[in-house]
C-alpha cells in the first residue's frame, strides 16, 4: 500500500529562531494526532537550519528533507551541498527538480538525471518534482511536457530504485498566477502519470509510487484534492510556513 505524504517545502524562509518556533509548534500538534502508520509528514527547511530541525524532531513522527543537492560528490562548486554532507547531519531525503530550480537556476533533464543518480548512489530518498507552465497547458501540451520530464530524468532507473522515489506534480500555471487547478485536473494528471509508469515498468510498480500534488494546496481545498484516487498527498509551499495550516493539511490526509 503506497504512503500518504504531506511534505512542507519552506523554500527561502524562516531564520534559525523562527525555525525552532515553527518546528516545536508542528511537533506539539502532530504528537497528539493518531496518524495512520501509512502517513508520512516531512518538512524541508533551508540548508542552514536542517541540522537544528533534525535534532528537534529526533524520535518524532516528522522527517526532515533537504530542498536540493548537487550532482557531484565533492569539488569546486562554491555554495553547493553534496549528498554526503546531508547524510552527515542525518538527512536522507531530498527534493529534486522543483519548478523554481528549473526556472531560476537552469536545472534541465540532464542535470536532474545526474542528481537523481547521485542521490540513489548515496542511498537517499527523492521527492522528484515536475510539471507544466501556463503556456504548455493552454497549448494542450501538458501531458507531453510531463511525460518528457519524467522519462528523461527517471526512466533509466530499474524497478527497485523506484522504491526510493516519490513524485510531486506541480502545475506551475496554478501557482501564483490567478489560475486555479481543479481537483479533477489534479486527478487526471496523476492517473496519467501512474499509467505512464505502468507502461514502462509494471502496474505493481506504478501502484506503489506515491504521487503528491503541488499546486497551491490550502486547508480550504486539501480534503477534496487528497480524496482523489491517484493523489497521495501534497508538496506544500506557503501553507507549510504556518503551523495551524500545515497541521490542518495533515489532518486532511
Amino acid at each position: 500500500m503506497r504512503k500518504k505524504i504531506v511534505a512542507g517545502n519552506w523554500k527561502m524562509n524562516k531564520s534559525l529562531k523562527e525555525t525552532k518556533t515553527l518546528v516545536k509548534e508542528i511537533k506539539k500538534e502532530v504528537k497528539h494526532l493518531h496518524l495512520d502508520k501509512n502517513v508520512r509528514v516531512i518538512i524541508a527547511p533551508p540548508f542552514v537550519n536542517l541540522q537544528k530541525a533534525s535534532k528537534l524532531l529526533k524520535d518524532s513522527k516528522i522527517k526532515v528533507a533537504a530542498q536540493n543537492m548537487h550532482q557531484s560528490e565533492s569539488g569546486a562548486f562554491t555554495g553547493e551541498i553534496s549528498a554526503e554532507m546531508l547524510k552527515g547531519i542525518y538527512i536522507d531525503t531530498v527534493i529534486l527538480g522543483h519548478s523554481e530550480r528549473r526556472e531560476y537556476f537552469g536545472e534541465n533533464d540532464e542535470i536532474l538525471k545526474a542528481k537523481v543518480d547521485t542521490a540513489l548512489k548515496n542511498k537517499m530518498k527523492i521527492i522528484f518534482c515536475f510539471g507544466e507552465v501556463l503556456e504548455d497547458r493552454k497549448k494542450g501540451d501538458h501531458f507531453k511536457v510531463v511525460e518528457s520530464q519524467i522519462k528523461h530524468a527517471l526512466f533509466h532507473l530499474n524497478s527497485d530504485q523506484w522504491k526510493r522515489i516519490v513524485l510531486a506534480y506541480e502545475p506551475v500555471w496554478a501557482i501564483g498566477t490567478g489560475e486555479t487547478a481543479t481537483p479533477e485536473q489534479a486527478q487526471e494528471m496523476h492517473a496519467f502519470i501512474r499509467e505512464l509508469i505502468a507502461e514502462r515498468y509494471t502496474s505493481d510498480v506504478a501502484e506503489e509510487i506515491s504521487i503528491l500534488y503541488g499546486g497551491s494546496v490550502k486547508p480550504e481545498n486539501a480534503k477534496e484534492i487528497f480524496s482523489k484516487e491517484d493523489v497521495d498527498g501534497g508538496l506544500i509551499g506557503g501553507a507549510s510556513l504556518n503551523s495551524k495550516d500545515f497541521v490542518s493539511l495533515i489532518k486532511s490526509i
